[in-house]
């Protein structure tokens, strides 16, 4: 449990929600339903080791936070208790509720034991691959996602292992759960898209031709697409990405519209393999857009040098 003042908010409130969502109490000593409900917060803190945060703000010391918060949620009494998850104030709850009610209200953020473990063994899969430790991570990110099957960055980067790996076969039973997902007409999951194009480039790469007689077949005709495109699936089952888009690209400066754009689709394929994914999107506040100026420090996925320069290649081929 943290106490918040205007001195550690931002550090201990907002910075900390980053990584572990955290329940503001905002009460006060005169207030007889906050002696009741702080005992059975601290219980449940206790209950759920560690995957959450408990945090209090005594609303006559720190009138500042409380009253903005209080406005912002459209709240006018105590004991109030405001979630906040990546930095920002989510939703919200007001009075002395029982203990099942709050327990539901934190199954809507705080992630289960499965999930909790799922993400720990991510973040030891991601050291390790920075270590070159491959074999290891790949072990850390099966177990990541039979802790949590739901867990879609697991899924994803399990998949891109595998295919790195060479073992495609069981890169495309683990794809398989979320193949439908990949081939949503109306709306398709971008990532889960971009590895059914990976996936599809190495079944066409190990049947294809020598590389030189794909380059032979190009160098005596530039506009053979067919070749050209099989070359660049090569390159792209091989992860040489910027090889792979380099051909892509000239197939769309010659033809956009080639195979219904298959060229374009599958640079767009190519540079969500390489994007690192963006943090995960901030819930809205219970009743509505809230206006509250709480500002911490904004976390942003770092920008790719490479990505950056394909996709400023791919936008003037188009335009």
């Amino acid at each position: 449990m943290i106490d918040i003042t205007l001195q550690n908010f931002e550090a201990e409130l907002l910075a900390a929600s980053t990584h572990t969502p955290v329940l503001l109490d905002i009460w006060a000593p005169w207030c007889g339903p906050c002696r009741t409900l702080g005992p059975l917060l601290e219980k449940l803190e206790e209950d759920y080791a560690g995957r959450f945060i408990l945090a209090k703000l005594n609303a006559d010391e720190v009138p500042e936070i409380a009253s903005q918060l209080s406005a912002a949620f459209g709240v006018r009494s105590i004991p109030f208790c405001v979630m906040f998850v990546g930095g920002q104030p989510v939703d919200g709850f007001v009075g002395a509720l029982p203990e099942s009610q709050i327990r539901e209200f934190l199954s809507r953020h705080v992630p289960g034991e499965g999930e909790l473990q799922a993400e720990q063994e991510l973040a030891e899969a991601e050291q390790l691959l920075e270590q070159g430790a491959a074999d290891d991570a790949l072990a850390r990110l099966v177990a990541a996602l039979e802790a949590d099957p739901k867990n879609e960055a697991a899924r994803f980067d399990l998949i891109k292992a595998l295919i790195e790996a060479g073992q495609l076969a069981q890169a495309q039973a683990v794809f398989e759960p979320v193949a439908a997902l990949a081939r949503d007409t109306i709306t398709p999951h971008a990532r889960f898209a971009a590895l059914a194009a990976w996936l599809q480039a190495c079944a066409a790469a190990q049947a294809a031709p020598p590389a030189a007689q794909l380059e032979a077949a190009i160098a005596a005709n530039k506009r053979d697409f067919d070749a050209r495109f099989l070359l660049a699936q090569t390159h792209f089952a091989a992860s040489r990405f910027t090889q792979a888009m380099d051909e892509l690209l000239e197939i769309v400066m010659r033809d956009k519209a080639w195979n219904d754009s298959l060229a374009r689709k599958t640079i767009v394929a190519v540079l969500e393999i390489l994007t690192k994914p963006q943090p995960k999107a901030q819930a809205k506040a219970a009743g509505g857009d809230s206006k509250l100026q709480l500002t911490g420090h904004t976390v942003t996925a770092s920008s790719d040098p490479v990505v950056d320069q394909y996709r400023r290649k791919l936008s003037m081929a188009l335009f």
